[in-house]
């Protein structure tokens, strides 16, 4: 336990020095902040390595284990149904919890003052992400094409927006990007890799990736549609 924090917080430390090093340069050289503003960024800068830290060593510890074992174990049930609802459960499941998605839904609530409620662009995006999880297990199972999925999403997408206000244009891209973070893409990775490495003349690599980017295009038709909706 203790040799995996190390290396965790020598990863993290590496990630974030050059950050901090060019905040402090922007306040202590550029905008000559009070050194009460420093120490503040200082303290936080720590309290976000420590939690990093933990996080990462979460992750490894028990949620990917835990998604390549489901993935793994769910054909055995021989249940094609239950391995896509399972893959839109588990969508849904991490992306409400994804720290980078609520941040997202809480600026639209602010910004827009009320008018766009948080929670609703929260289960809005987590139910974009559900479905094309779930359409990217079935995707492993019956070996669809992924080009040909990804050029039929991409182009809905195309076609969404010349119908979606422009607002809800910018909105919807930032929804599919917030939802590739720190805790849905491994989740959803692993669940896949599990998956397509017990399915025979399956390559983990051919169908466990690429799956996250197909998710992420979920979340833009989904918040699309709203914008469509709410016009």
């Amino acid at each position: 336990m203790y040799s995996l924090l190390f290396e965790k917080l020598k990863e993290v430390v590496g990630a974030v020095a050059p950050l901090v090093a060019v905040v402090c340069i922007l306040l202590l050289v550029l905008i000559s902040a009070p050194l009460a503003i420093v120490a503040q960024f200082l303290a936080g800068s720590a309290l976000v390595i420590i939690g990093m830290v933990l996080l990462f060593a979460g992750l490894d510890i028990g949620v990917l284990p835990m998604g390549r074992f489901i993935g793994a174990e769910l054909p055995k049930l021989g249940s094609i149904a239950l391995v896509i609802a399972v893959g839109f459960a588990m969508g849904f499941a991490t992306t409400v919890a994804e720290p980078d998605v609520l941040v997202l839904a809480s600026q639209v609530d602010a910004t827009s003052n009320g008018s766009i409620r948080e929670h609703v662009v929260l289960y809005v995006i987590a139910l974009g992400v559900a479905i094309f999880v779930g359409l990217a297990m079935a995707r492993i199972i019956f070996g669809f094409s992924v080009r040909l999925m990804l050029s039929i999403a991409y182009g809905t997408v195309i076609a969404l927006s010349f119908f979606t206000p422009v607002e809800f244009v910018a909105l919807s891209y930032d929804a599919g990007s917030v939802t590739t973070g720190v805790l849905t893409a491994p989740v959803i990775i692993a669940l896949a890799i599990g998956l397509s490495s017990v399915l025979a003349g399956r390559s983990a690599i051919a169908d466990g990736f690429g799956l996250l980017g197909f998710a992420s295009i979920g979340p833009i038709i989904a918040v699309m549609i709203m914008g469509i909706i709410l016009a």
